[in-house]
């Protein structure tokens, strides 16, 4: 038992069970198995079925959030509900004294994402983000290796995400694809979302997670789908430390793993986030690959509300991913591809860029933007953050 938890299992609400709530629901399951958590409800437009949910019986349903919490006694909040509703959401579970899980971007902008955070600190609630990237034993790991000066100096960090999305991808939700909707800030692009982790993962490595940690933005956004945000995109960070470029696409030619790669002066290491999957390679010896364990982001957070265990991924220590962030929203809006640079896929509904797996890698490799590696339809653009 805990002041803060109180005893096991601690009730959960779920707050957006369907897409890629379903994966919060089956973690939540797995929890409940565990004797850690119970399903207290679901908050959802349209109540999930029997049938959705299985062998669990129904718990209490409704789309009044506020009202759920209270009447489930809700311990924690997961929240996975679109990019707009986050900050609204998150303070009204803190309001209630409610812990949070809230699902990654945190918000669609840097004002939005201090207005939760410093809410929430307010409220006196625990709040951890879901960069699941970041419970990655892999990333302390990596972070003492570095310390202990085992790569000599690290030159930047690099990190590169090459997928593929169709394009019912994009018409999946109203806000899918887009940067605003109805007035609202979304900001829903390669960068700031699917392949958000990638961002975050490099700025972790490099040690830059704090806001003040930013110095500067370059920011390249563009699009080859018909859609308003960014698909195929690359930003460069200047840190205290040192670059961090991350170049992402949705419209790759042959999909593969998204990875992290910390350059030093004796050496390189190659960090698969989604594997867990670490290549060590330095000067004058063999290469050594290393697979970690994860510590899930909802069972960290009971075991913080019970244990006293440390939080691994409290609102600012993603601070200087939503400096990332704002600047993609302040950057112009992404330009269309010219036709010729893209092709779309027969059979598979889905548009490919030309040559832009090479690019992905030889941004990573070299720190550099597209438009240093020859993209001629590559827009640079910067924004200071200071």
């Amino acid at each position: 038992m805990s002041a803060l938890g109180g005893p096991l299992p601690l009730p959960v609400v779920l707050a957006g069970a369907r897409g890629h709530g379903r994966q919060h629901l089956e973690n939540i399951r797995r929890l409940q198995d565990k004797g850690l958590v119970r399903l207290a409800g679901i908050c959802e437009l349209t109540p999930l079925t029997q049938e959705e949910l299985g062998r669990d019986q129904l718990p209490e349903q409704s789309t009044d959030f506020g009202a759920l919490l209270e009447s489930t006694g809700a311990v924690i909040a997961v929240i996975c509900t679109p990019i707009p509703t986050h900050t609204d959401l998150a303070l009204t579970a803190a309001e209630r004294g409610v812990h949070l899980l809230l699902e990654k971007p945190p918000a669609p902008s840097y004002a939005e994402f201090r207005r939760m955070a410093d809410g929430v600190a307010a409220a006196g609630v625990v709040c951890q983000i879901g960069f699941q990237s970041l419970g990655s034993h892999a990333v302390p790991a990596i972070r003492e290796f570095l310390a202990k000066g085992a790569l000599g100096p690290v030159l930047g960090v690099g990190a590169a995400g090459a997928w593929a999305r169709d394009e019912a991808y994009y018409r999946r939700a109203p806000w899918a694809g887009r940067r605003r909707l109805n007035g609202a800030e979304v900001i829903d692009g390669v960068l700031t979302n699917p392949l958000a982790h990638a961002v975050a993962t490099a700025l972790a490595l490099d040690g830059a997670t704090r806001a003040e940690d930013v110095e500067r933005v370059e920011t390249e956004l563009a699009r080859a789908n018909d859609i308003e945000s960014d698909d195929t995109s690359c930003v460069r960070v200047t840190t205290g430390t040192g670059p961090v470029t991350v170049a992402a696409t949705l419209c790759a030619e042959r999909p593969g793993e998204p990875y992290v790669l910390v350059h030093g002066g004796s050496g390189r290491i190659t960090f698969w986030y989604k594997q867990d999957r670490v290549l060590v390679q330095r000067s004058g010896r063999g290469p050594r690959e290393i697979e970690y364990g994860r510590t899930d982001l909802l069972e960290n957070l009971v075991e913080h509300l019970t244990g006293g265990a440390e939080l691994l991924v409290p609102p600012d220590s993603t601070g200087a991913f939503m400096k990332v962030v704002e600047a993609i929203r302040l950057a112009p809006d992404p330009a269309a591809l010219p036709k010729g640079a893209w092709d779309l896929v027969p059979g598979e509904n889905r548009r490919v860029v030309h040559g832009i797996d090479a690019l992905v890698t030889a941004a990573a490799e070299n720190l550099a933007l597209y438009s240093e590696l020859g993209a001629p339809w590559a827009l640079p653009n910067e924004v200071s953050t200071r």
